[in-house]
């Protein structure tokens, strides 16, 4: 299965640096534009939209964005509404904070925004998300599972997400919250998609030709299941531990590519001179 990709997308693990160099919200300010950048963020996630909303633009003001929006969606009503869609229409990057992926999809999913994000990205628009914002981004989404556990069957809870990158799951938080047993749960479920696990300030960079670039400070874990010759996935009663054999492991530091396409590592960082 070939992956979709049809414009720029910026996957963040969560807790990116907002402090310091802020190398990764720096680079969705430069895809966005620059000095000529319209940024809409929205807040779907959030508990708190304003409080949330008002630090990521604070944060971009201050990494140079001249226009910045803040798009609160509070329940279905609001993702129908047309003046509240038309703060798109300018935007050349749309922002997802964290949060709850659930709320995000719960509230978006099949509205009028829903495809007006869709029409955006398609045109060039870069959507970036964070932490639930990037778990929302991919078709199959992780809403619920046990941190630092051996897999098991039933622990873990998947949804339809908003489907902008077709063919993978996304985890993030991924090497702190030690998640790469739900992981391989998603994986051994849905051996045909690709399980990408984001760690904190770190981000994959996603272009229209199907290939990512690791941007940060952590790693970008990619598990790829297509060659799995055994699983008892199937068998096993809830909770039970789950078996897996040949699983594709890659672990990618900034700098490296991959191939989303061939499932291939295909470019490496330059070595320090």
């Amino acid at each position: 299965m070939e992956q979709k990709v049809a414009g720029n997308l910026v996957i963040i693990g969560g807790a990116e640096d907002k402090d310091g160099e802020c190398k990764i919200l720096k680079e969705v300010v430069r895809l966005a534009g620059g000095k000529k950048a319209c940024l809409v963020i929205i807040t779907a996630a959030a508990t708190s939209p304003k409080k949330v909303g008002g630090e990521y633009k604070e944060i971009f003001s201050r990494l140079g964005v001249p226009e910045i929006k803040l798009l609160n969606i509070r329940d279905r009503g609001d993702a129908q509404d047309g003046d509240l869609i038309s703060l798109l229409n300018d935007a050349t990057c749309i922002f997802f904070t964290g949060g709850d992926q659930l709320r995000i999809t719960s509230l978006i999913g099949g509205t009028r925004l829903n495809e007006e994000l869709f029409r955006k990205y398609q045109k060039g628009v870069v959507l970036a998300g964070t932490s639930a914002g990037a778990s929302a981004m991919s078709e199959t989404m992780i809403v619920e599972g046990e941190n630092d556990d051996a897999p098991r069957k039933c622990t873990l809870k998947m949804a339809p997400g908003l489907g902008m990158l077709e063919g993978v799951v996304i985890d993030q938080h991924f090497a702190q919250r030690g998640r790469i047993g739900r992981l391989l749960s998603a994986i051994a479920q849905n051996p045909h998609i690709l399980g990408i696990g984001i760690d904190e300030d770190t981000a994959v960079h996603v272009t229209p030709d199907g290939v990512f670039k690791v941007l940060g400070s952590q790693a970008v874990t990619v598990l790829d299941g297509k060659d799995i010759s055994h699983t008892n996935v199937s068998e096993l009663n809830p909770k039970e531990i789950l078996s897996i054999t040949d699983v594709r492991l890659h672990v990618l530091s900034p700098g490296y590519k991959f191939d989303l396409k061939t499932r291939r590592c295909i470019g490496h960082k330059e070595p320090k001179v």
